[in-house]
């Protein structure tokens, strides 16, 4: 297969950008009509629908009987807790300090290496993890300040944190399964686990404005569904480590979508701390890239 160009690249990866700087809108107008769990597993019924019709033209691989347990794990951290906490905690955080506070993911994944994979954790990163912390604060001190903050707006770390968990298992599987086959299973077992929040959901689809309907249709088929199959799509041609760069522009473009769309301000402080965030997450890939550098650099010989 040719390799696609650069502008082909360039617009799918724009595309996963918008898609998923729209999820703290899509979120934000969901909660309008549906209680928390109930919009996570209408959200996950309508990517579930729309993966199982890509399975079929593309033909994933079957699961091993000995992995149903953890595609189920998968499921619980990566969709179940994550968009549960992510949705309560949006109601009492803006839709813009969300976007910062979910991008925390990589500050957390470093604490989950550390006490839970006895990895070993550079001062460095240590840094990152207190500069990213103290952004977090900065975040939510801008937002509503430290004396109003609700604490169940602290909920999205949780939700960043249990992200941190789903990737660190999922790093696990990648070598049994492909990208599109994992990203199934787990959205799969995800909604299978939300079906607690069955009871009272289709009342509720149908008093809900068409509005909000539209909103959460679109929460399902493009941040859900088609963001992940364009990021498979990009992480199959893209260094890793240079693709996801490109995923620090979210918190922008969803501070620009929620002044747009839904009349936010988005104070300086927030800005302020959404930037310290990023800069502390960006310089955490950094040190990647430099201990790969000097790996290549220390096992090729000198020539003479």
């Amino acid at each position: 297969m040719n390799a696609p160009s650069p502008v082909k690249l360039t617009l799918v990866t724009a595309s996963v950008i918008l898609c998923w700087a729209y999820s703290p809108i899509g979120i934000h107008l969901g909660l309008h009509s549906y209680s928390p769990g109930q919009l996570a597993l209408l959200r996950f019924l309508i990517a579930s629908v729309f993966m199982a019709g890509v399975a079929l033209v593309v033909r994933i691989d079957r699961p091993r009987l000995r992995d149903l347990p953890w595609l189920l794990v998968l499921g619980f951290f990566g969709i179940f807790l994550h968009h549960l906490c992510l949705n309560v905690g949006q109601q009492w955080v803006t839709a813009a300090a969300s976007s910062v506070l979910a991008q925390s993911v990589p500050l957390f994944s470093v604490l989950v290496a550390f006490f839970c994979l006895k990895e070993v954790v550079s001062g460095w990163r240590w840094g990152c993890v207190l500069l990213g912390l103290l952004g977090v604060l900065v975040v939510i001190w801008g937002d509503h300040g430290v004396g109003e903050i609700d604490p169940r707006g602290l909920l999205i770390l949780l939700a960043a944190i249990s992200w941190s968990f789903y990737f660190a298992i999922q790093k696990h599987y990648s070598r049994r399964y492909s990208p599109l086959t994992s990203v199934c299973y787990t959205v799969w077992s995800g909604a299978l686990l939300l079906c607690f929040y069955l009871p009272g959901l289709p009342e509720a689809v149908s008093q809900a404005p068409l509005r909000v309907n539209l909103a959460v249709l679109v929460l399902g088929v493009f941040p859900s569904a088609l963001a992940y199959l364009a990021w498979a799509f990009v992480l199959k041609h893209v260094e890793v480590s240079r693709a996801s760069v490109a995923l620090y522009l979210v918190p922008p473009v969803a501070m620009v979508m929620a002044a747009t769309m839904l009349g936010e301000q988005v104070s300086l402080r927030v800005l302020l701390g959404g930037l310290i965030v990023l800069v502390s997450v960006g310089a955490i890939s950094l040190e990647g890239r430099w201990r790969r550098r000097a790996s290549k650099g220390v096992a090729q010989p000198q020539q003479v």
